[in-house]
């Protein structure tokens, strides 16, 4: 039996600066912090010629081709895993609510794999090879910053290079701004849980044909990404807040789908409520509104009063780890 364990993120600046169509021609970079929010992988040995596999829905199969979870399928195709294994998922958090969890599921799934062959990799070996299941072999329009933190965790500037190549640079925030962070960072549930693949198919497809609107908007978020960078080493966590609400007026732009009438008054009513800045994570259109506040107390009630459910995060040090192996 093998479980692993591995985390879901959130964004903290320079989102979308990540993709392909926009690093290959600029470099991008990222700030991301894993939470302790995670997807669970188990995967065992069984005495049946198939493969039995668990997550949202039930498949059992003799053939991997025949594999219907598009990532199961490419891991247990490009490892020649043979039937007669059993993988389950489990995760704290369900997909499309826009922390990551196809990079952690795919970063989760590869670590099991490699556990089970008894194969060390090591977190840029895997984030990568994550990154090629899900760009390359799928051919979806994400970018690399989930699976890198689902591998290496912890808060990180993550500097996507033109060829490609990534480099990792760990936060250097100190001990008071990472627990300033965690008390006044609060994050709250839209109801809305979407597929990211059309608002970021939309921001490829502009990126590779040059449309200028969406590349001064890209070149403007990595600037303030790397501004969001220097505020948070610097301790201006307030500072960071105002960049927060800077970056999600310019993502808006992005596309007429990022937001809707009702995470837009959400929004406002947080502002109205103590939130210093805000955003939506992840590509938009749904999922989770993070909000940084240094009145905690008011800002969760107004939210609560409204029908907006929080969830209480800690940030994950530790990245995708195997839990069991036996």
């Amino acid at each position: 039996m093998i479980i692993t364990r591995t985390p879901l993120r959130i964004t903290l600046g320079g989102g979308g600066t990540d993709l392909p169509s926009y690093y290959e021609r600029f470099g991008g970079v990222v700030l991301s912090a894993a939470i302790d929010k995670h997807i669970y992988i188990s995967s065992n040995a069984t005495f049946t010629r198939d493969y039995s596999l668990k997550y949202s829905a039930l498949e059992r199969v003799e053939r991997a081709a025949d594999i219907e979870h598009p990532i199961m399928r490419e891991v247990l195709l490009a490892h020649g895993v043979e039937p007669s294994v059993e993988i389950a998922s489990m995760a704290d958090i369900g997909a499309g609510t826009g922390l990551g969890s196809s990079g952690s599921f795919a970063v989760g799934l590869l670590q099991a794999i490699y556990a089970m062959k008894r194969d060390h990799v090591g977190a840029a070996e895997l984030a990568e090879e994550a990154c090629r299941i899900e760009i390359d072999r799928l051919g979806r329009p994400v970018g690399k910053q989930d699976q890198y933190v689902a591998a290496f965790g912890g808060l990180k500037t993550y500097h996507f290079q033109p060829d490609g190549t990534v480099k990792v640079c760990p936060l250097q925030i100190s001990e008071a701004t990472f627990h300033d962070l965690e008390e006044h960072l609060l994050m709250f549930f839209t109801g809305y849980s979407r597929a990211a693949d059309k608002v970021l198919e939309e921001q490829r497809r502009k990126s590779t044909a040059g449309d200028g609107a969406m590349l001064e908007n890209l070149n403007y978020v990595k600037e303030l990404g790397l501004r969001s960078q220097a505020a948070l080493e610097q301790g201006d966590c307030e500072g960071y807040a105002a960049l927060m609400h800077e970056h999600w007026e310019h993502k808006k732009k992005r596309s007429s789908s990022m937001s809707n009438p009702n995470i837009d008054r959400w929004y406002d009513l947080g502002r109205a409520n103590g939130a210093l800045g805000g955003k939506l994570v992840g590509a938009g259109a749904g999922g989770f509104l993070l909000f940084y506040t240094r009145e905690p107390r008011r800002l969760r009630a107004a939210m609560a009063a409204d029908g907006l459910a929080e969830v209480r995060f800690r940030f994950d040090l530790d990245g995708s780890v195997v839990l069991v192996r036996s």
